[in-house]
């Protein structure tokens, strides 16, 4: 396929109630009922950007996840956002990637929210994610992530989408709109991100700026600051000839990663 139908769902979330926000999202989705691809909901769509892991995150691939699968084969879309999961005696910020089938993947959070004392709580994930979609390669990430370039990097053009799902605060908004489209004219690839909206358990308000940006670096979708689902059409055959006019990837620096 030459698109890719890619839906964005910015909404308000219920504090810490995890059953409360599956049903608003079920019923989010069933009112929209997107002709789509992908459906991208934000960072810990379940409880909001929470600290409280220990009386909070499931264990992992338990209750959001056969959620997930359950919604990903009722609307024949890939479905993704992160929640909190305890595995062993590690909390994590785990992306998962789930496809109709039920079939899925998952990425744990690398860059974790010092200012917020994230370190303290959540174990960094080691290893990034690409997964395929529709001809399309996808690279999904998570919120703090954004500030990364190295991670974010699309090394030896790995990637047509770069993803990110945030709980990003208003405060922090200017950073939040420059830095993905700095990520998406300097990867060559089409960059979406997917913020929240309303006010958290901690009195942090947050604008949305849910956006999907053109490897150029222009918004192909910007939102308000407030709740909407949104489906926008990305073209892989002007991404591929894009690419071929202007191949700045070509003359990227060499590196390597060391942990």
């Amino acid at each position: 396929m030459d698109d890719l139908r890619v839906t964005i769902v910015q909404t308000e979330l219920h504090w810490q109630e995890a059953e409360a926000n599956r049903r608003m999202f079920s019923d989010k989705l069933a009112a929209a009922a997107p002709q789509t691809d992908l459906i991208v909901l934000p960072e810990m769509f379940t409880t909001g950007f929470s600290m409280q892991a220990e009386g909070l995150a499931e264990e992992a691939d338990t209750f959001t996840l056969e959620w997930m699968q359950q919604e990903a084969g009722k609307h024949q879309a890939v479905l993704t956002g992160s929640v909190m999961v305890r595995e062993g005696e590690q909390y994590l910020n785990r992306l998962y990637w789930v496809r109709p089938d039920g079939s899925f993947a998952s990425y744990d959070k690398k860059h974790l929210f010092r200012m917020a004392k994230e370190h303290h709580t959540y174990t960094a994930g080691k290893e990034r994610l690409v997964v395929e979609l529709n001809g399309w390669r996808v690279c999904p990430l998570v919120c703090y992530d954004l500030r990364f370039p190295v991670w974010s990097r699309n090394t030896d053009n790995a990637y047509d989408l770069l993803l990110y799902v945030a709980n990003w605060p208003k405060v922090r908004s200017q950073p939040w709109r420059t830095l993905l489209q700095a990520r998406a004219i300097e990867n060559l690839a089409y960059v979406v991100g997917v913020n929240r909206v309303g006010t958290d358990g901690n009195n942090h308000p947050y604008s949305g700026d849910s956006a999907i940006i053109h490897p150029k670096g222009y918004h192909l979708l910007e939102t308000a600051e407030v709740e909407g689902i949104h489906t926008l059409a990305l073209s892989k055959k002007e991404l591929e000839a894009f690419r071929e006019a202007f191949p700045a990837h070509l003359d990227a620096d060499r590196f390597s990663l060391h942990r």
